[in-house]
């Protein structure tokens, strides 16, 4: 009988997690200089356009289809089209709402790439890396990771073979963009002024609002990826809330002592930061455990951030230092934070398990890791020598939003333009005058 407690919850949850995907938007596009915030914001939405359609295409197949060999990859065209998920079925979770809900994870992992490249990426080669990637990276990571082996289908190689811990997409989603953001970021290079000029945010308010879109999207992310309104959901939720509060503090912390101030950009980027962390492990540790993922992940991730400057790559908006660092932290502290009292009754080495649960999770994230980060390199490689990826730099220069999208976030212009009521300042009525005397 369908169970439709549970079928509200998944499609409230796929419905948050889709509002997540605006929320990075806004936390994008405040992070960039003025002259670049449709373009950022832009980049999300048409991820969210594109991988909509290529998921009911090919994608949901790819991820959740019939193993076609080793645990790798799903049968790409069993379900095309979605051909034969429509019917009503007794099963107490209708097939469409679990397809919904992973239609979303697809959705923003791709949109979460795009902040490692803000400022110097063509929209349409974006567009054109954005439906390759999805196909040839995400589908299959999705496979090995969230697909599990059922009554008649065999699923991925992580989630069933490896039994890595991976509850809500530490490896599919987190690490798996950050190390795609990385490679992008070498291909393309530098922005011009990297390390010289001042790249501050521009709108500071725009990343908290954001933050704070993400933060509440985040709980259907993970809570909902219990496929059910039940205890798990509720122990997902709360350590959801917990390690992100002990990354903001910590994030905090790091910065009033390095830096003798506390940020709001920091404020912002350590809820990013516990999220990203307490994804993976929030069905594996206890409220305690999720605090302390969650001060760890936040302290680390505010020093990763500086590692860029050391390097040498431009990762723009700290994707790599945020999501791919996060997404480890995460993912490896299960194997040693995890508690067989959790919903994922898994012992970590602090708990009495010893190294099982730990090598496990460490073999799944650098899988993730090195075949995201060498097929991104491969596929943004071969965009920059045929339709071309970065601008020139006569056109960053401009600022990518007038040159690619003949439009400017703010219009300033506009405010003093003909036919304005307001009142005319003292310099303006006086020439106004002027004028009245020589037509008289």
């Amino acid at each position: 009988m369908l169970d439709t407690g549970n079928t509200a919850w998944i499609l409230t949850s796929a419905a948050l997690v889709l509002l997540m995907t605006p929320g990075l938007a806004l936390f994008y596009g405040g992070m960039v200089r003025a002259k670049s915030v449709l373009n950022m914001m832009m980049m999300s939405f048409g991820a969210l356009a594109l991988i909509s359609v290529l998921w009911v295409l090919w994608g949901y197949s790819i991820a959740f289809g019939d193993d076609i060999g080793f645990g790798l990859l799903g049968s790409p065209f069993e379900f095309f089209g979605l051909e034969g998920l429509m019917e009503d079925t007794d099963a107490a979770l209708p097939t469409m709402a679990f397809v919904g809900f992973q239609a979303v994870f697809a959705i923003i992992t791709v949109a979460l790439i795009s902040g490692a490249i803000a400022d110097r990426a063509k929209f349409g080669s974006w567009m054109v890396f954005a439906g390759i990637w999805a196909t040839v990276v995400y589908f299959p990571v999705a496979h090995w990771v969230f697909a599990f082996d059922g009554d008649d289908v065999v699923g991925g190689w992580i989630a069933n073979d490896l039994a890595a811990i991976d509850f809500a997409g530490g490896t599919a989603v987190h690490i798996n963009a950050g190390a795609a953001g990385l490679a992008l970021a070498l291909v393309l290079g530098k922005r011009r002024g990297f390390g010289r000029d001042a790249m501050r945010p521009h709108n500071l308010p725009l990343v908290m609002i954001g933050a704070g879109l993400l933060w509440f999207g985040w709980f259907g992310f993970n809570a909902g990826s219990a496929l059910a309104a039940d205890n798990t959901a509720a122990v997902a939720w709360v350590n959801t809330l917990v390690a992100t509060g002990a990354a903001t503090l910590a994030w905090l912390l790091v910065e009033k002592i390095r830096d003798g101030h506390s940020t709001s950009l920091g404020g912002a980027s350590g809820v990013v930061a516990g999220l990203v962390a307490i994804t993976p492990a929030c069905s594996a540790v206890s409220p305690l455990g999720a605090i302390a993922v969650g001060a760890v992940a936040g302290a680390l991730c505010a020093l990763a951030v500086g590692l860029k400057f050391r390097f040498g790559y431009d990762d723009s908006l700290d994707v790599v230092g945020v999501h791919l660092v996060g997404g480890l932290v995460g993912t490896i502290l299960i194997g040693f934070l995890g508690t067989a009292a959790a919903p994922a009754g898994v012992d970590g080495l602090f708990y009495g398990g010893g190294v099982d649960q730990l090598w496990r999770q460490v073999v799944g994230a650098l899988a993730v890791l090195a075949y995201s980060f060498v097929l991104t390199l491969v596929i943004g490689f071969l965009i920059q020598k045929t339709i071309g990826f970065r601008l020139t730099e006569e056109d960053e220069v401009t600022g990518i939003d007038t040159v690619v999208h003949a439009e400017s976030g703010y219009d300033f212009a506009s405010l003093g333009g003909g036919g304005s009521t307001a009142p005319l300042g003292g310099q303006a009525r006086a020439e106004a005058r002027n004028t009245e005397g020589s037509q008289a």
